[in-house]
């Protein structure tokens, strides 16, 4: 595990920092820690009794508004987190810490209501049979148009098995493939590197391929905080650990020469009407060399 000294978006060094706490399902799940209450039989001195949490920072850029947790996981410490994601052992270990997850998270098997709206999105700019990868799909449950698809592919770190119809490949298998379609879906706010994330995608596009790239308009990046940055209101870190103003949004995409086709804000869950996400296509620009 890193601490971030520069910004995950425009790489920016101007960084406000505020005080935060790390989840204590994420510290269990991630290192094996858990919380502790600090009483007087432990016979400290100059340590103060209460409870003891994963402490932490919020990092925000000051250039283009990023909000992030200063905890980067590295690879082995992400596939821990990530391993059997919302299995009955993960779920068993959230509701210990977070009583009732399981039951307020009882639709992961089926696809999110949202999709069609993201079919009809995508759909202008695709061919009838499209090839594609969800790079980060988990499953592949809530890839995009996979009725019609030539090809489907899932590249991600998980190990959970793939709905019927898909294929896992690894990064090599996928920079052997052309695909008309990359599709990156509400995973950017969870890894521990947006840039290379974003690179590692580029990499794998064609001039013709199209990047659909879904990921939280968060209800704090939205809204004034009056005489508070966001950062400040930001103290307590989960599985999302990135936050994304449109700023950093688009300083991101520059960073790895890719530039917006279609963008707009969607709405996602009808019976939670703060949830909106970006929803963004993209492509290589002019500039950029294939993969």
């Amino acid at each position: 595990m890193k601490i971030a000294k520069r910004c995950g978006c425009c790489d920016g060094g101007a960084l406000a920092r505020t005080p935060a706490v790390l989840a204590p399902f994420i510290a269990s799940r991630v290192f094996d820690w858990e919380p502790t209450e600090i009483t007087a039989d432990w016979g400290l001195r100059d340590i103060r009794q209460g409870n003891a949490y994963t402490v932490c920072n919020t990092l925000e850029c000051v250039d283009c508004g990023f909000v992030f947790l200063d905890m980067r996981f590295d690879d082995e410490e992400m596939a821990a987190l990530y391993k059997g994601y919302r299995d009955a052992g993960y779920c068993a270990l959230r509701d210990r810490f977070e009583p009732g997850y399981a039951a307020r998270n009882n639709t992961f098997g089926a696809q999110a209501e949202y999709i069609p709206k993201v079919e009809a999105f995508l759909a202008p700019y695709m061919p009838a049979a499209p090839r594609i990868l969800d790079f980060g799909g988990d499953t592949g449950m809530n890839t995009p148009l996979q009725g019609r698809a030539a090809a489907f592919h899932i590249h991600d770190i998980s190990d959970v098995a793939p709905v019927k119809g898909a294929t896992r490949v690894s990064y090599e298998e996928a920079r052997a493939q052309a695909y008309d379609l990359i599709v990156s879906i509400q995973v950017l706010e969870h890894v521990a590197d947006p840039r290379a994330h974003i690179r590692e995608i580029a990499g794998l596009m064609k001039p013709e391929t199209l990047l659909y790239l879904e990921l939280p308009f968060e209800e704090m990046m939205r809204t004034d905080g009056g005489n508070m940055s966001r950062g400040s209101r930001k103290r307590h870190w989960h599985e999302h650990i990135n936050f994304f103003s449109e700023k950093a949004l688009h300083r991101l995409l520059a960073d790895s020469s890719l530039e917006i086709v279609a963008s707009q804000l969607m709405p996602i869950y009808a019976a939670a009407r703060h949830s909106i996400v970006f929803s963004v296509i993209a492509r290589k620009g002019d500039g950029a060399k294939s993969g």
